[in-house]
C-alpha cells in the first residue's frame, strides 16, 4: 500500500490528528483507528504535558452503534506509553 502525503504528523507510518485534548491515530479509511483522550495534564518546568491518557481501539464503520464501536480501552500514564500501546493494538487489529 502506498502512503500518500496527508499533511498530518506521522507516527510509524500512520497519521496523528489532534483536536483539543483528543488525538486520533490511524486512517479513517481503515477498519480500525485509535482514539487517545488526554484526561489530566501536569506541569514540567514551563511545559504542560499529558499525564493520564485514555486509549481506545475503535471501529471506523459509521453503521455500528457508537458504544459498540469501542473494541478495547485502557488508561496509560503519559503520551509515550499511550502511543506505544496504541501502535501495538492498531497493528494487530489491522493485520486480521
Amino acid at each position: 500500500m502506498s502512503e500518500k502525503k496527508t499533511g498530518f504528523p506521522m507516527y510509524k507510518g500512520k497519521p496523528l490528528v489532534r483536536c483539543g485534548d483528543v488525538i486520533y491515530y490511524g486512517s479513517m479509511k481503515d477498519k480500525y483507528v485509535i482514539k487517545m483522550e488526554v484526561k489530566t495534564k501536569k506541569k514540567v518546568k514551563d511545559l504542560e504535558v499529558a499525564d493520564k491518557v485514555v486509549v481506545q481501539l475503535m471501529h471506523t464503520d459509521p453503521s455500528i452503534h457508537t458504544r459498540k464501536q469501542i473494541v478495547k480501552t485502557s488508561e496509560k500514564n503519559g503520551l509515550y506509553l499511550a502511543l506505544d500501546i496504541a501502535d501495538a493494538w492498531l497493528s494487530r487489529a489491522l493485520a486480521e
